[in-house]
């Protein structure tokens, strides 16, 4: 999506009610982050949001939602968000709609707050930068961890062939969104990937890793575990992943609970999943998540 053209999502309701169970899995993910201000007060406060390309006055935002999403790591979070806000021919950021249609672009999003951000980078072509070095790096040492020795070999091959490039999708906004956003955002990242294709940039994937955020409510009692995806379109996505692993990140997250939390009288747990999904499978992979989240 060009700087100068902006998607109308769909409106969308927040039920504050709903907010003391949400804001506690998003406070713990959170890194110096806020909640936008509409959403505070025991009401339903209805929300027109736009997707547009990311732009210079973006990266602070930007960088507050990768740092909600990789927590502790040794990853300059700030530099990925000048990638992102740099390849302007792909990608975009959820912000509130303006009254004035008419206004520019340019002048719209001073202070305003990213509600989140869809795109993509390449791990590949990107590899020397400091940013994408770290992420890899990062997910290499959590996989010889916490993967098994198949999906070890698995994610080293991806990483280190040359051939067919290796993107890393990213799908972060604040956890109030629901996940109906997703559909047009991912579309309009599908359709921005085959025009910059189209123009021989890089951006023809073979692979497409999704680190995703999730909380697990532990086995109790003789019940089994659930997991909880803090973007519901997630679920679907993991259960489609050519392989994966999964870790707890309770020990980064800036809690007096050291990351976990109580619903009820259960531990939720936080986690991240890394997904391999095949890149020539999005567009029906974004049909999935709109039947899924429509419930068909």
């Amino acid at each position: 999506m060009s700087s100068n053209k902006r998607k109308n999502l769909n409106t969308m309701e927040v039920d504050k009610n709903n907010e003391e169970t949400s804001s506690s899995d998003d406070d713990d993910d959170d890194d110096g982050g806020s909640h936008p201000d509409a959403y505070k007060g025991n009401e339903e406060v209805q929300i027109d949001f736009e997707g547009r390309a990311p732009v210079d006055p973006d990266a602070q935002g930007i960088s507050q939602l990768l740092q909600r999403l990789f927590l502790r790591a040794h990853i300059n979070c700030n530099q990925m968000a000048e990638l992102l806000i740099a390849q302007n021919y792909v990608g975009s950021v959820i912000c509130q709609c303006e009254e004035d249609d008419e206004t520019d672009d340019d002048n719209m999003v001073e202070d305003g707050t990213i509600f989140g951000i869809t795109s993509v980078l390449n791990l590949t072509a990107k590899k020397d930068q400091p940013s994408i070095s770290q992420l890899r790096s990062y997910l290499l040492e959590r996989a010889g961890k916490h993967a098994t020795e198949q999906v070890q070999q698995q994610l080293r091959e991806l990483l280190d062939q040359e051939q067919r490039h290796v993107g890393f999708l990213i799908n972060e906004r604040f956890i109030n969104i629901p996940a109906q956003i997703s559909v047009p955002l991912l579309q309009n990242l599908q359709q921005e990937i085959d025009d910059a294709k189209a123009k021989k940039m890089k951006f023809d994937f073979g692979t497409l890793l999704l680190l995703v955020k999730f909380y697990r409510k532990e086995a109790k009692k003789g019940k089994p575990s659930e997991d909880s995806y803090t973007n519901d379109e997630e679920e679907l996505l993991s259960e489609r992943a050519k392989f994966s692993f999964e870790y707890s990140v309770a020990s980064e997250c800036d809690s007096g609970m050291a990351g976990n939390w109580l619903e009820g009288d259960s531990i939720m747990t936080p986690y991240r999943k890394l997904l391999a999904l095949d890149a020539n499978k999005l567009p029906q992979l974004i049909k999935d998540v709109q039947s899924y989240i429509n419930g068909e």
